[in-house]
């Protein structure tokens, strides 16, 4: 099974993507950072998924609470006041994971081989930990993160929230060297939670399902006032589908969920109308691995640093959510 750290700002669906983790990956650690809401907001929505999910095993430590440069930047009129407005949840009482997210990230991938990091979030955690031990670079398998886009933002027409709030750290990770998959909006926003889906989870007749049902109302009407989207897109599960081994599951047996072309990926931190896009160079796939020009030459891009979603099958990604669900109390 594969060893995974979540990274993340809870935030409606990072709670779908924790739940989907911890059925089919070995869940090393839930690390998180400021981005939806503020740190001890996110930090608070972790604990109380991993209580009303029965994964209280899961350790979590709280990491760093603004990005590397820029002001903090917060969604409210998204994921409400507390990051997760919805259900009613007690406040958790679960203990933290005593260390900083950023020396759990350091010492795990230091002593653990092959762990994968899942960041769901802004990078600061991660950029931080590469920029304070490099040598977990080489160590990494692999990062499946959910940011950016291929084609639009949602934070400003260019910029996708993710990447918008710490640019400078995507910098970091998306030179580090490390191998990426990365899981825009072109293909998350294709993966709508509307009142069907919200439904047939409400239907599964559990505790769990009924909070992720309650949660899930919410998200989807405030997407639906802010950006008038028909249903609450599931970004962040998108990175955790990627990782996982549909050969295992038999009601999703069949190719992967999720199709990836390689590409180069640079993170604009300049410009005045594009701060925080994800320029990512699909040019080679018209002409493998180069692009004529008009005048006769040749032009070739940076080689790819990044596997990019490009497609995405909507309806088998929802029925695994909903099967997965259907696992909890």
């Amino acid at each position: 099974m594969k060893k995974v750290i979540i990274d993340c700002d809870p935030g409606h669906d990072d709670a779908l993507a924790i739940l989907l983790a911890a059925k089919h990956l070995d869940v090393l650690g839930i690390t998180t950072v400021a981005g939806n809401q503020t740190l001890d907001k996110v930090t608070d929505n972790a604990l109380k998924v991993v209580e009303f999910a029965g994964l209280t095993h899961i350790p979590v430590a709280k990491g760093m609470g603004h990005p590397l440069i820029r002001p903090p930047r917060h969604v409210p009129e998204v994921h409400g006041e507390t990051g997760l407005d919805g259900p009613d949840l007690p406040a958790p009482t679960t203990p933290l994971d005593p260390r900083h997210a950023v020396d759990f990230i350091i010492e795990t991938v230091m002593s653990t081989e092959d762990v994968i990091l899942v960041p769901i979030g802004p990078l600061t955690n991660i950029a931080t930990a590469l920029r304070r031990e490099p040598r977990i670079a080489g160590r990494i398998q692999e990062i499946s993160l959910m940011g950016g886009s291929l084609t639009y933002g949602n934070s400003t027409p260019a910029a996708e929230f993710n990447i918008y709030v710490d640019p400078e750290a995507a910098h970091i990770v998306f030179t580090s060297g490390v191998p990426i998959r990365m899981c825009g909006l072109n293909v998350t926003r294709q993966v709508p939670a509307t009142e069907v889906e919200i439904e047939r989870i409400r239907g599964l007749g559990t505790r769990t399902s009924a909070i992720v049902a309650e949660s899930l109302d919410f998200y989807r009407d405030t997407l639906k006032r802010v950006f008038g989207l028909r249903g609450g897109s599931l970004h962040d599960p998108c990175a955790v589908a990627a990782l996982i081994d549909l050969s295992a599951v038999p009601a999703q047996a069949g190719p992967t969920l999720i199709e990836f072309e390689p590409m180069h990926v640079a993170v604009e931190l300049k410009g005045e109308h594009t701060y925080g896009m994800t320029v990512c160079d699909c040019r080679h796939l018209r002409g493998r691995g180069q692009v004529s020009t008009s005048d006769g030459g040749v032009w070739r891009g940076e080689p790819p640093n990044a596997e990019v979603a490009v497609d995405i099958d909507k309806d088998r990604l929802i029925d695994l959510l909903i099967d997965t669900l259907a696992k909890y109390p």
